[in-house]
């Protein structure tokens, strides 16, 4: 009776594990949904893409020029260098001498030892065609300090190789000019 009753027990045992083995094999797995039908992403002359694209590398300043309300446009000599990479992040640094350092100090242009400079994401909007900065850990849109806030979008033309960035104020009025050639 005990040997009946281990062959039944080995017996059941077996037919437990077939029956399992046959169901992991008989079930294989399939797709849970049906793919989703997508389009390529246009990346040609006038769309975002291509906007970003052109826009990455490194950038030498050949003309930078301020107009404070109420004061004498302020041709900016000295040098500068802007990169923009693949992820939207732009760093711009402006040097010039301490004369005019002074001047852009005194229109709401601070600098730290003759040396102006901005570093952050941006988003770019085709239709406006600007440039604004997404600061993190700060709201989008701040009371504009001073004409380079970084509050203020950056308005752009492009030439064949030389971009052209420019802030406004809110009437519209042209508060800087700066041309930048592609040096890579």
């Amino acid at each position: 009776m005990r040997e009946m009753k281990q062959t039944i027990a080995v017996a059941a045992m077996l037919v437990m594990s077939g029956l399992a083995a046959s169901s992991m094999v008989g079930c294989t797995g399939g797709p849970r949904a049906k793919p989703i039908p997508t389009t390529e992403i246009d990346k040609g002359t006038g769309t975002l893409q291509g906007a970003r694209k052109f826009l990455e590398g490194r950038w030498a300043l050949t003309s930078f020029e301020v107009f404070p309300p109420n004061a004498e446009k302020i041709a900016v000599p000295g040098s500068g260098v802007m990169t923009y990479d693949d992820f939207g992040n732009l760093k711009m640094e402006i040097r010039t001498d301490e004369q005019t350092a002074a001047r852009l100090e005194g229109v709401g242009i601070f600098m730290d030892r003759g040396v102006i400079s901005s570093d952050g994401r941006t988003t770019i909007d085709l239709v406006k065609k600007t440039l604004t900065y997404t600061l993190e850990g700060q709201p989008p849109a701040g009371a504009p300090v001073g004409p380079l806030a970084t509050s203020r979008p950056r308005y752009w033309e492009v030439t064949t190789d030389t971009l052209t960035l420019s802030t406004k104020d809110d009437s519209g009025r042209t508060l800087s000019i700066a041309k930048w050639k592609r040096s890579t």
